[in-house]
């Protein structure tokens, strides 16, 4: 026994050594990982770890070492990922990471590290992400990287980066990812990015370019897509620049000093989808300047000082969807400046100095048009000039209320004053004192003029009122000759919808389909305020809306509604159109329900599949019921049989029972004390085990008898 021991005291301390020992305040659950994070420490922390190759995993973050030495990680070279993040690191031995030849990731971020040592990352030739963020570096220089041929991702941002010298970044041929952004970079050599052939991102904003001139500085960058130079001091782009950047994707020039773009500025940037260039100093778009985005789908000009775009600026650009110029000085824009953007459908124009007089009428009714079909979503456009419309919105103003400018009581496209707002009152060519308001019998008002002016008038109207055309053929509902000044004027679609339109009906109404008639009343238009119509149906009362046009030409008056669904209420909306020009109130006097037919169905067939399955159900219910209860019966009455044979067996029933309180007593507790093993129905029978009834023993038999006899 004493040997015993002597030889256990003997193994004790090798046990000991070969022993997992976690370091103070680290986490060692994993067996791969050493998280060491948020622990309050102040050095590299180094225990007994008999197995440290096979450690992968060492975070350190978020604690206060200030120095990594040679030793720290020299047993750890099974390392794939070093994490040293937010510490107080200023300096970094030159052959502390000598023995990590395996490490794919080393985070450096946010440390007080002004230099990093030539030589310190030799040894890293799988290194793939390296961080290096918000420190204090100054300079960096060639040597920095070498060897480090499989990086990925370089971080260098929020540092203090002055330039970047002539192929600083040669030996990493596979950088896809380089942030630079937030830094104080005043000089950028012209061959700084050369042998990045890979590169897909850069971000060099936040720092202090004040021009972008030399064509060869993003020219070795044939595989870039984002290029993000927003926040420097960059007042001009050189011509051609960006000519090498055949895959580039989003560009962005936000919240420079940018006042001019030259012509050829954007040549070779035919693959950008998004172009930024808010927050400048543009005062002017020219033509031609953004001719080079053939593919772009978003341009944000928002927050310069631009005045004026010239018409054809946007014409190329087939593809664009979204175009912000909110936040300008914007006061006018022509008509058809957007007219060969077809698929353009958010359009930002608010915060400018909007004037709403004729010289904006084309552009009203380009975006009225696009408007009513669903082709651009809500444009506001706030009116700031004059005084008398200031605070309205163009959307909401009809063509009468714009006034040519200088002249404050002559209205567009017109050669005398008509005031015509929406729901108010008609006036006609003549003066008001000449008109007569009167209700009909659909509630809508009519003008009437003087007996005088009504004589002059028999040869033309019939004394029915149905309305005459041009060939004196009467024709009802139809638009009469709008040369006859006679008629009302109409020029906005509101009050063409309110008071022109009459006994909108329904006919023909089937399961799929239905047919609207509506009539118009006399009225004259101007020449560029041709009348045309559209229907407007919808589901009446669904959650889920889905409004559709149909629309009208040559001046017709009814429209068959096709692919309707059956048992559906739908409400139809006549509207008129009034030079390309929609009502964007959506008023009912111009509205009527239609409510589908529906469809023979088979519901007495479908009750009578109903009844039969339901009969079937039910006998299958009854045969199984009727199954289940004769096995129990069956059940029963084989058990019932079995008691009766036991009974005429074993009963001790008796002409003459005379049996003292004695045997009573003892029969009474055999009976209590003797276990239930065979179930008998009667209750007056005398229960046995089961075995009694096989024993074949005579000498138990025999005993029983003798003590139980009557």
């Amino acid at each position: 026994m004493a040997s015993f021991l002597a030889l256990c005291f003997l193994l004790l301390p090798g046990v000991l050594s070969v022993a997992p020992t976690c370091p103070d305040r680290c986490d060692c659950q994993h067996a791969q990982h050493l998280l060491c994070a948020n622990r309050g420490l102040r050095a590299v922390p180094r225990a007994q770890l008999p197995k440290q190759a096979d450690i992968l995993v060492f975070s350190l973050a978020g604690n206060f070492i200030q120095n990594i030495t040679a030793s720290d990680f020299s047993r750890l070279d099974g390392l794939i990922r070093l994490d040293l993040q937010y510490n107080q690191i200023r300096k970094i031995h030159p052959k502390a990471f000598e023995k990590l030849s395996k490490l794919q990731e080393l985070y450096l971020g946010n440390n007080l590290i002004s230099v990093i040592s030539p030589g310190t990352l030799q040894s890293l030739n799988k290194l793939k992400i390296l961080y290096g963020n918000s420190n204090d570096i100054k300079e960096i220089k060639p040597d920095c990287f070498g060897n480090l041929g499989s990086i990925i991702k370089l971080r260098l941002d929020g540092n203090s980066i002055e330039k970047l010298p002539d192929a600083v970044f040669k030996s990493l041929p596979n950088l896809m990812y380089l942030h630079l952004e937030s830094n104080k970079l005043r000089y950028i050599h012209r061959n700084a990015f050369i042998n990045l052939t890979n590169l897909r991102f850069l971000n060099l904003s936040g720092n202090k370019q004040k021009s972008i001139r030399n064509i060869l500085t993003f020219a070795s960058l044939p595989s870039l897509t984002t290029l993000l130079v927003s926040e420097n001091e960059i007042q001009h782009i050189g011509n051609h620049v960006f000519q090498n950047l055949k895959k580039l994707l989003k560009l962005s020039l936000s919240n420079n000093k940018i006042s001019q773009v030259e012509l050829g500025a954007l040549k070779g940037l035919s693959n950008v989808r998004e172009l930024l260039m808010d927050g400048n100093e543009l005062v002017h778009i020219r033509s031609g300047v953004l001719d080079p985005l053939e593919r772009v789908e978003e341009i944000d000009f928002s927050r310069n000082r631009i005045y004026s775009v010239e018409p054809s600026a946007f014409t190329q650009l087939q593809h664009l969807k979204i175009l912000k110029l909110e936040k300008n000085q914007l006061t006018s824009l022509s008509g058809g400046i957007f007219a060969l953007n077809g698929v353009l459908y958010n359009l930002y124009l608010n915060g400018n100095n909007w004037t709403c007089d004729c010289n904006i009428l084309e552009f009203k009714q380009w975006m009225n048009t696009a408007h009513s079909q669903g082709r651009l979503l809500t444009v506001f456009v706030q009116c700031q000039h004059p005084d008398a419309l200031k605070g309205r919105y163009l959307d909401y103003l009809n063509s009468t209320q714009l006034l040519y400018q200088g002249n404050n009581s002559q209205p567009c496209g017109s050669d005398s004053p008509v005031e015509s707002l929406a729901g108010g009152l008609l006036e006609s060519a003549f003066p008001r004192k000449e008109l007569n308001i009167q209700a009909d019998q659909g509630g809508v008002g009519q003008t009437k003029k003087p007996h005088a002016e009504k004589n002059k008038r028999k040869s033309v109207v019939p004394r029915s009122g149905s309305p005459t055309s041009a060939a004196g053929k009467t024709d009802t509902g139809r638009v009469v000759s709008s040369s006859r000044l006679g008629f009302p004027l109409v020029t906005d679609p509101c009050q063409f919808n309110r008071h022109f339109i009459v006994n909108v009906t329904v006919s023909q109404v089937s399961s799929n389909s239905a047919t609207i008639t509506w009539s118009v009343r006399e009225h004259r238009s101007a020449p560029a305020s041709a009348v045309s119509f559209r229907v407007l149906f919808d589901r009446f009362g669904q959650a889920v809306r889905f409004p559709r046009f149909v629309y009208v030409r040559d001046g017709g008056h009814s429209v068959t509604l096709h692919e309707l669904s059956v048992d559906t209420t739908y409400m139809v909306c006549v509207e008129g159109l009034v030079g390309g020009a929609v009502c964007q109130v959506a008023s009912r006097d111009h509205c009527t329900g239609v409510v589908t037919l529906g469809t023979v169905r088979s519901g007495a067939d479908l009750q009578l599949v109903t009844m039969a399955m339901l009969g079937v159900n039910a006998l299958l219910l009854l045969l199984v019921g009727g199954a289940w209860m004769g096995r129990r019966l069956r059940r029963r009455l084989q058990h019932r049989k079995s008691a009766v044979h036991v009974r005429h067996m074993y009963s001790t029933r008796r002409p003459f029972r005379a049996m003292a309180p004695a045997v009573a007593s003892d029969f009474t507790s055999y009976q209590s004390s003797r276990p239930r093993m065979c179930p008998v129905d009667e209750g007056d029978l005398i229960e046995f085990p089961c075995d009694r009834f096989l024993d074949n023993n005579s000498t138990r038999r025999d005993e029983a008898l003798q003590r139980f006899t009557d």
